[in-house]
């Protein structure tokens, strides 16, 4: 192969950052020149593979505005063979190589589209029973003189915890443009059980060496011996790069940049199959449990009241009205009264205090052991905003609480100037404490919580000054870039609002920062199916970290970002950008299936944690009430608890998914929301799904009880009639674009 031509003379350092001599290695050779193996452009880009010293090199450059430079196979001691062979369908290189490890297969796919994404997969085959002690990083920004010490550019955005393995930088000297590494670790479940490591923090590193730092066994005396074994081929890189022109460090360019580049690798990636669940059957056995399991209620004041776990906790006014909420949606579907609904909502008001005017957290007789005046920034709020949806739905009691609320919700923000600490005094706004981290940083999402009540009060109201509220803090939000975000839901809340707020306003602002706050909300999805430990057994994929730096998922926060988001598409409608609608129902896609799992019956008994927190109960897996964590790296669920909080998830899944229509003889199940839906004809119906383009829904048509499935034809808007994926007396199943409008018609079967 002929040898990259020889470059001028190694120029000196121009930095006085400190590199390690993987840096000082990688710049030397280049300098030198690698040995070429191919070469081909795409799209701008010139794409190089070279053979270095002790790795194979993906080289990816623009003329004259520098590149990148991959480390995709490491092959200590140098290569023994390295051949192309002949590539499969979809690829663009597919070489093999020979090294001391064993038998490596490198392929290279190149996904085209609206922006450029590279695909690169090693598999290796070991020669020996393979220990693995240190691989360093893989990526490193180059100038134009392909020396990385004097690139210069900045890292965005890199892996938190056991999230998705991303790395968000811009190359700005030269100006080669923003780039989204992300590295597959579903492909790398094998390597990640056979070695006993998990990619905790793994991809992100210091500027100029980033990437992927593959895990390796803990340093000790005697560390663990796991190896890779002999003859068994396993992956051990799969990374996507996905290129964009513009190196702009606008908040919210860059964010929705960063949004159209997870888009841009999400359609590449295999998906896993999302699975139905009965949420209506789980829905009424939950409202069973509910009412009649002595470990989810607890009487004061001649009034009913739910414990936050089971047989544990004080009552509380954001645990009472995150379900009387979605028990509020529950009666609408059933189209009857739910008693227990009327019996919770009976004793909502001793949580109001009349001095302070405003809800409190505990009733007036929490026990010592609590701080009845202490309050988490986003407790004073969250009731506020599901009294608001009660109100909004006719609810008058609800709508007084909330009204006579109002003003000390207000005085609130005004104190603290909209940047609310993690927890301070209602009776003197004095705070207990200020920040999370050594970063100064508070909740700094809960701006976005309280523009969402503020605007349900504008809507009851029509009172400008609600409006006003609303946009003020959305606007002191501005700036926090991938700080924004501190507990999943509320940030979900905050693009919600500012969608809201730009269909009042026309304020092109809002639509542009509800961008940002979905940037930091799927900064901490964890967009990978996780086989370690016992995640075996239930599902991860695009599931949130409860909070910014929680190590669990949350069932709580999952259901209510899924709240969030039926609001944000419906509100966001067709002007929505590409990228950001499929990001977000695909979300909420996938929270259908992945929400199962918290429910201890469908767990294996070993997969749950055998105690847990102190003071949160226990976990009974005959109730129909959901632990509140799930672990990505596999620990035993619900160490936290079984929250009685999270059951208002049955009833949300099941009413949004799950439609009954008058006079139609079936139940339809849709995995994305409908935006819109009629009758045109007595034996039709006609529905808009509001799902990412090019992707598929799942609908699922079942019979009713003691009715027979009719006949039925399913079409698009286009009159393409889609053939069912499935069926059975029971139900029939069919794939339907996402995106588009589809009519179900039905003849009845003759008898």
């Amino acid at each position: 192969m002929k040898a990259h031509p020889k470059r001028a003379a190694r120029p000196k350092i121009g930095s006085t950052r400190p590199v390690s001599a993987y840096v000082l290695t990688l710049r030397d050779e280049l300098a030198g020149g690698m040995r070429r193996i191919a070469a081909f452009d795409h799209g701008g880009l010139a794409i190089e593979i070279a053979e270095g010293c002790d790795a194979v090199w993906a080289l990816v450059r623009r003329p004259d505005r520098g590149g990148l430079a991959l480390r995709v196979a490491q092959a200590q001691g140098g290569c023994r063979h390295i051949r192309r062979v002949r590539r499969g369908a979809g690829e663009k290189l597919r070489i093999e190589l020979d090294t001391s490890a064993g038998h490596q297969l490198l392929v290279m796919r190149i996904a085209d589209g609206e922006v450029p994404v590279l695909r690169i997969t090693t598999s290796l085959t070991p020669a020996v029973g393979l220990l693995v002690p240190f691989y360093p990083r893989d990526l490193y920004p180059l100038d134009a003189n392909d020396d990385p010490t004097r690139a210069q550019g900045k890292v965005e955005a890199a892996q938190r915890g056991l999230n998705s393995g991303v790395c968000y930088l811009r190359l700005e000297k030269p100006a080669f443009g923003s780039i989204l590494y992300f590295q597959n670790f579903t492909s790398l479940n094998a390597r990640f059980r056979a070695t006993n490591t998990k990619p905790d923090g793994a991809v992100g590193g210091e500027w100029p060496e980033l990437g992927y730092l593959p895990p390796t066994p803990p340093q000790s005396p005697q560390p663990p011996l796991d190896p890779l074994r002999a003859g068994e081929t396993v992956v051990v890189y799969d990374t996507f790069v996905a290129i964009h022109d513009e190196t702009d460090a606008d908040e919210t360019a860059m964010a929705q940049r960063y949004l159209t580049l997870l888009g841009a690798i999400y359609r590449q990636i295999e998906l896993p199959e999302a699975e139905w669940h009965d949420w209506p059957e789980r829905a009424r056995r939950t409202l069973r449990d509910l009412d009649r399991a002595p470990e989810a209620t607890i009487r004061h004041y001649g009034h009913l009241y739910l414990h936050p776990y089971t047989a544990a906790e004080y009552p509380d006014s954001m645990v009472q009205l995150s379900v009387l909420a979605a028990l509020r949606d529950y009666e609408a579907w059933l189209g009857e009264g739910v008693p227990l609904k009327a019996a919770l909502e009976a004793g909502l008001r001793k949580f109001y205090d009349p001095r302070l005017r405003t809800l409190r957290r505990y009733l007036p007789n929490v026990g010592a052991d609590k701080d009845a005046d202490a309050v988490d920034s986003w407790y004073l709020y969250h009731p506020l905003m599901n009294l608001g949806r009660l109100a909004l739905d006719g609810d008058k009691r609800a709508e007084r609480l909330f009204r006579q609320s109002m003003e000390f919700a207000i005085k609130a923000a005004h104190h603290f100037d909209y940047i609310w600490p993690i927890q301070f005094k209602v009776t003197d706004f004095s705070i207990i404490t200020a920040s999370r981290d050594e970063q100064h940083l508070g909740q700094t999402d809960v701006g976005g919580l309280y523009a969402y009540v503020m605007l349900q009060a504008f809507q009851l109201t029509d009172e400008k000054r609600f409006l006003d509220e609303a946009r003020a803090a959305i606007r002191k939000a501005q700036g926090m870039r991938f700080k924004l975000n501190y507990q999943a839901n509320l940030t979900a809340w905050g693009a919600a609002a500012c969608m809201r707020l730009w269909r009042i306003d026309d304020d092109p602002t809002f639509l542009a920062q509800s961008y940002v706050y979905l940037a930091s909300f799927f900064h901490n999805a964890a967009m990978w199916e996780s086989e370690i430990g016992h995640a075996r057994h239930y599902r991860t994929f695009l599931g949130v970290t409860a909070l910014h730096d929680a190590p669990y998922m949350a069932l709580y926060e999952c259901f209510d970002s899924f709240a969030a988001f039926e609001r944000y598409l419906k509100d966001g409608g067709p002007d929505l950008d590409a990228n950001v609608r499929m990001l977000v129902s695909q979300y909420c896609r996938y929270a259908l299936d992945r929400a199962w799992y918290y429910y201890p019956d469908a767990l294996p008994p070993d997969a749950i944690a055998p105690q847990q927190r102190e003071h949160n109960g226990h976990v009974d897996r005959s109730l129909s009430l959901p632990v509140e964590d799930l672990y990505v790296d596999g620990q035993p669920a619900g160490q936290v608890g079984q929250e009685v909080y999270g059951s208002g998830s049955a009833f949300v899944f099941a009413t949004r998914a799950f439609h009954n229509f008058a006079g139609v003889p079936f139940t339809l199940y849709c995995d994305h929301f409908l935006l819109s839906a009629d009758q045109p004809a007595e034996r039709t119906l006609s529905f808009q799904l509001g799902g990412g383009e090019g992707c598929p829904a799942i609908l699922r048509i079942t019979r009713k009880p003691r009715t027979t499935l009719p006949e039925l034809t399913v079409q698009t808007a286009a009159g393409d009639r889609l053939r069912s994926v499935s069926a059975d007396a029971e139900a029939v199943l069919f794939h339907v674009p996402a995106d588009g409008r589809v009519s179900v018609r039905w003849t009845p079967r003759p008898r």
